[in-house]
């Protein structure tokens, strides 16, 4: 098992790439805590695991909730040596200035901003347990974005840089920290991240743009949350893992 013994809190952990996440993890050895604004979601991911998981309802951009996470984590597990920040929310495609404020403000409340409130509740009780790992959900649109989605590629480029950033100056902590950066995937976002309706059409003109020629699933930004929590993985840090099936290239 590559994480025995080890506490991992998921967040965006009731459905996707979180709840695949969550219950690698826990195959693993690990035991979680799945988080998610859905508290019957979670509630139930949790439940499917078994005695290895509990649920946290929290919305991450809210730093009281995201203390609750820590809590939940101490409380049952004794502590906290992995966290996933893979909670995401996205504006749906369209034009740029067609983007409501509200929206805007949300879109970075959840994919940046919550990565801020995770570093000031976490961190001091990663080096506490003489370090850890933090892994970051970005995005391939940080890296190579779309039209029709800026302000998300925005927030996501954001989690890029942060990721690298806080990669260096955590190191001294033992606290390595990086970002999974997934192409666009068979999640609940699938049709904001197209802005048309899910048709085997409409995906077709999408996976066009992917040499491997399908979209992301969720087991495969599992496994690789797997791996960069794992030992396997202890030299790597700063490092932005494209699972993307060759669409940055």
């Amino acid at each position: 098992m590559q994480l025995k013994e080890k506490v991992a809190v998921v967040t965006g952990g009731a459905s996707g790439f979180g709840k695949a996440i969550a219950r690698l993890y826990a195959q693993e050895g690990a035991r979680v805590v799945v988080a998610d604004l859905n508290g019957p979601g979670a509630d139930a991911v949790a439940a499917d695991i078994g005695s290895n998981a509990v649920a946290c309802q929290a919305d991450v951009a809210n730093r009281d909730d995201v203390e609750k996470m820590a809590k939940a984590a101490a409380d049952n597990f004794g502590g906290i040596d992995i966290l996933v920040n893979n909670a995401g929310y996205t504006h749906q495609r369209q034009w740029m200035l067609n983007v409501d404020e509200a929206t805007f403000d949300r879109v970075f409340a959840v994919n940046v901003k919550a990565i801020y409130f995770a570093a000031i509740v976490f961190v001091p009780l990663l080096e506490a347990r003489g370090g850890g790992v933090i892994i970051n959900t970005a995005s391939t649109a940080g890296l190579r974005p779309r039209p029709g989605l800026t302000w998300y590629n925005g927030s996501k480029g954001a989690a890029v840089i942060l990721t690298k950033s806080m990669a260096v100056e955590l190191a001294p902590k033992k606290i390595r920290v990086n970002a999974l950066c997934p192409v666009i995937g068979e999640t609940g976002l699938l049709e904001d991240f197209m802005g048309v309706p899910d048709t085997p059409e409409n995906r077709a003109q999408f996976i066009a743009t992917i040499p491997l020629g399908r979209m992301s699933q969720p087991k495969d930004i599992a496994a690789a949350a797997l791996y960069l929590a794992s030992d396997a993985a202890e030299f790597i840090t700063g490092v932005a893992l494209e699972i993307d099936g060759g669409r940055c290239v």
